[in-house]
């Protein structure tokens, strides 16, 4: 029985996690799903956005330490989604289509991980956070790598040292997400957040991103080097001139989508 869905619907890709029986747990069956809808998602040209969100009351529990605790849960080797965590984690950030986390449950070690590599996430008040590593004999090693760069210092040694869970309100302001609103509003503002990504770009999304991920990584004099060549580059482009052409004509560029509209 899969573990994953995966509906498209104008524009829109959005996978939900669905095994509520482990609590949306990063085992084997759901990582190597997830993947697959993804790399579908990306491939697919009608897709402008995507959505990661839950069933059940779990976004995302972590590790599935059934299958840690007895090995690999199977004799056959792990699929490269599974064994290397840059299949999971390092794909949003690398992709030049843009994630939008819908955290509509609790979400805790592993499932941390998920919520920060996200371009966007956004979760209900009443879901619960943590990085609960330590009170099981571990650590939240591996998505330390895109949770660290969104924390302060003195947060991230607080909640990765203590293991104690906190709301997603205090998790919004750690920068860990970027907003958690009462379970009601959840919809309105997610589809706030997918609007706006359907209106803009394609290509200017797919150089935001790759903005964000190069810059910080570059000394200043190649960060300007390196973005002026990129801005000179994208004002060029078809969908820039038309951008600009449907600026001054006071109209909608015909590279916006509008969801229910057929356009």
């Amino acid at each position: 029985m899969a573990v994953v869905r995966s509906e498209t619907r104008d524009g829109v890709c959005t996978v939900t996690l669905c095994d509520e029986q482990h609590r949306n747990a990063l085992g084997r069956q759901l990582i190597t799903e997830m993947i697959q809808a993804f790399e579908a998602a990306e491939a697919d040209d009608d897709v402008r956005v995507i959505v990661l969100t839950n069933e059940g009351s779990a976004f995302c529990a972590g590790a599935n330490l059934s299958e840690r605790s007895s090995g690999s849960g199977s004799d056959e080797p792990a699929p490269a989604a599974v064994s290397s965590p840059t299949h999971l984690f390092g794909r949003f950030a690398r992709s030049p289509k843009p994630y939008v986390g819908r955290i509509a449950g609790h979400c805790v070690a592993g499932g941390m991980g998920l919520a920060a590599a996200m371009d966007i996430s956004i979760a209900h008040e009443e879901a619960k956070f943590g990085f609960t590593e330590v009170r099981i004999g571990v650590a939240p090693a591996v998505i330390s790598v895109v949770c660290l760069p969104k924390l302060r210092t003195a947060d991230a040694r607080a909640t990765f040292l203590r293991g104690n869970r906190f709301s997603g309100k205090e998790a919004a302001e750690m920068g860990l997400i970027n907003a958690a609103v009462p379970p009601e509003r959840l919809d309105a503002e997610v589809d706030a957040v997918v609007d706006d990504l359907l209106a803009a770009s394609p290509a200017g999304l797919a150089a935001a991103k790759e903005l964000l991920a190069r810059v910080p990584q570059l000394p200043t004099d190649e960060a300007f080097a390196w973005t002026s060549e990129m801005s000179a580059r994208l004002f060029t482009t078809d969908e820039a001139r038309e951008g600009m052409t449907a600026f001054l004509e006071k109209r909608t560029p015909s590279f916006s989508r509008r969801r229910g509209s057929g356009s």
